[in-house]
């Protein structure tokens, strides 16, 4: 009879109750700023990267399975200044362990401070509202070395207002290495709301990846591709502005894509590409496209550069420098800045 060692057996289980969890769209479940951009170096290349096995610390907030024995003494912070006063970060850490390397993080959103006022409109002071995510992650060649596998346990905090809410996610990530060529499989925010904010649970924003990069093998050119929200098939969102434009003003009939138009549109929402110039040594240039993050928020009578990203990275002395910019909208786009270094390096 088969038998199963108790880890995979807990990996298996988890896979296929994502596989059976039902589509989720955005703006219907909780701890949605677990799906928020983390890492300049991220940002710049369309905003998430699953794939990218090079002993960069900050990438194992995509993939746990990127953790490495080269990250030993690696310390991470990203910092986002989001829009309006709202801003967002996270600081990440990998060390061994009875000679197995760990990651330990915590990612934050801070939303601001609010006017806090009764029904009858009277100030009665200010409150704030923040999220947290607190991270654990640790990784294993299995198959042989094949494969690497990763796992991530988070506790999850937030607090808005006098109202908090408790949670736990998982993330799961398989790493195909070889060579040049590096692919990937993840799931991410696995779990469920432990206690709710006023008595109604929610779901947790499931988010099913796979990707890969490939570095070219004369030239230092990566190119990066992810496929996001695998679990969720279509994702094309109709707006009613979009509707209005493109209603019939004599029969009323919204004109809508069809045929090889509406497939072609259904799988780029999916695609995430980008690319990694590397001119010099210690210096690093990024750019990325995201087609579901033009496609949702451009203004038709001005699209600029909405979708686009860009970065670049340069390392000084013992430290990693990161810069991305991402265009969400015309009313503004956001700024990554990432700063890491090996603190083992200062220990010498």
């Amino acid at each position: 009879m088969l038998k199963i060692k108790r880890p995979y057996l807990l990996i298996i289980c988890l896979l296929l109750l994502a596989l059976s969890s039902q589509a989720q769209y955005g703006g219907r479940h909780t701890y949605a700023f677990l799906e928020l951009t983390q890492g300049a170096r991220v940002a710049a290349l369309g905003g998430k990267a699953i794939a990218l096995a090079d002993n960069d610390i900050a990438m194992v907030h995509e993939n746990p399975a990127l953790i490495g024995p080269g990250m030993n003494g690696q310390l991470a912070l990203n910092y986002v200044n989001y829009f309006s006063d709202i801003n967002y970060g996270s600081v990440n850490y990998a060390g061994k362990w009875r000679g197995n390397t760990f990651s330990a993080g915590l990612q934050y959103m801070h939303y601001g401070t609010f006017r806090k006022a009764n029904e009858q409109g009277i100030v009665e002071g200010n409150f704030s509202a923040a999220d947290y995510a607190f991270r654990l992650s640790y990784a294993r060649p299995v198959l042989d070395s094949l494969l690497v596998a990763g796992i991530s346990f988070k506790p999850l905090f937030s607090h808005l207002e006098q109202y908090t809410s408790w949670g736990l996610a998982f993330d799961l990530g398989l790493l195909y290495p070889k060579g040049n060529f590096t692919a990937a499989l993840v799931i991410k925010n696995l779990g469920l709301q432990l206690t709710s904010y006023a008595g109604t649970r929610e779901s947790l924003p499931l988010n099913i990846q796979a990707g890969f990069s490939q570095k070219l093998e004369n030239a230092p050119i990566r190119f990066v591709v992810l496929f996001d929200h695998l679990e969720t098939p279509d994702l094309t969102y109709q707006s009613q502005l979009a509707d209005e434009k493109n209603t019939d003003p004599i029969t009323g009939e919204v004109a809508r894509k069809q045929g090889v138009d509406k497939w072609a549109d259904m799988f780029m929402r999916h695609v995430i590409v980008g690319v990694e110039l590397t001119p010099v040594k210690n210096l690093w240039l990024n750019a990325g496209y995201n087609y579901r993050r033009r496609q949702e928020l451009l203004v038709e009578s001005k699209t600029s550069t909405v979708g686009f990203s860009w970065g670049f990275g340069i390392k000084i002395a013992q430290f990693r420098l990161s810069y991305g910019r991402g265009t969400y909208h015309l009313a503004g786009a956001t700024n990554h800045f990432s700063v890491s270094t090996n603190l083992h390096q200062f220990l010498h």
